[in-house]
Parts: C-alpha cells; sequence; structure tokens
C-alpha cells in the first residue's frame, strides 16, 4: 500500500461510500489519510471534502485511480 502514497486512489467504504483523493498517508492498521478528497455516492459526487481520515474497519477496497 506504500507505493500508492501521494497516487491518486478509490477507496470504497462498506455501506457503499466512495472516495476519490490522493493518499497522503497510511499506517500499519490501514487506517487512511486522504487530501483533496471527494465523495460519491451511486456514482454521484457528493462534493468536495478536502482533507479526511478513513478509518481501517469501514474500508471495503482501495485502488489507484486512473490518470486523468
Amino acid at each position: 500500500m506504500q507505493e500508492l502514497t501521494g497516487k491518486p486512489v478509490f477507496v470504497r467504504l462498506k455501506w457503499g461510500l466512495e472516495y476519490k483523493g490522493f493518499l497522503v498517508s497510511t499506517d500499519g492498521y490501514m487506517n487512511l489519510q486522504l487530501a483533496n478528497t471527494e465523495e460519491f455516492q451511486d456514482g454521484k459526487s457528493n462534493g468536495a471534502l478536502g482533507e479526511v481520515f478513513i478509518r481501517c474497519n469501514n474500508v471495503l477496497y482501495i485502488m489507484e485511480a486512473p490518470p486523468e
């Protein structure tokens, strides 16, 4: 997961919310810190959130976002 640090990522939570942002950091528990984050629900943007922290037990998956 360290190779994704500084890159744009998609994070999907267990209940369907998705976040797109730059992975700032992660820890040994796989908690995530994202910057320039945007929230999506059912494929539609809910708006920009800026910097967010996502607790590890909420994450379904994380993947690198394709370049824009």
